[in-house]
């Protein structure tokens, strides 16, 4: 008689930070604030964080799996602290140009979906070296729940 043992499959690294989300793209001031809500007129765009080959906490991946600029950069990760950046602008893995991310957060049940259930918040700001100098955009969001009453 033969008999399997489960092995229990652990979480990685960034399990926490990591999942898929929908988010607004506003045109931001050197402040911070929002100068123009939903500048390109996209409405909510799905982007993804998630894990690096590496699986360790001081580093993800940030995509917008081609639905803004293009983008996938690797992001240093404070994961107990649910903050995430990049040093100055970084090789865009989408495409031959750079991106900067900054000031980026998790907040968790943060936000409320359209459903008006709690999720997570996320919010970061980004640039690109192929966009004119000093535009920065504001992405925020909540994590995607797949609920239809919380779709775009």
């Amino acid at each position: 008689m033969v008999s399997c043992e489960k092995e229990k499959v652990g979480n990685t690294a960034t399990v926490k930070m990591s999942g898929e989300w929908l988010v607004t793209v506003d045109l931001a001031n050197d402040d911070g604030s929002v100068a123009v809500e939903d500048c390109y007129g996209l409405g909510q765009v799905p982007i993804a964080t998630y894990n690096t080959e590496k699986n360790v906490p001081t580093e993800m991946w940030i995509d917008d799996l081609g639905n803004f600029w293009d983008f996938k950069v690797n992001v240093d990760l404070d994961y107990n602290a649910a903050t995430f950046s990049t040093k100055d602008f970084v090789d865009n893995y989408s495409y031959e140009s750079q991106v900067k991310i900054s000031n980026g957060k998790v907040l968790f049940d943060a936000a409320k979906t359209p459903s008006g259930m709690p999720a997570d918040s996320i919010v970061f700001y980004v640039s690109f070296d192929d966009d004119d100098p000093g535009t920065i955009y504001k992405m925020s969001g909540y994590r995607y729940t797949g609920f239809a009453n919380d779709e775009p």
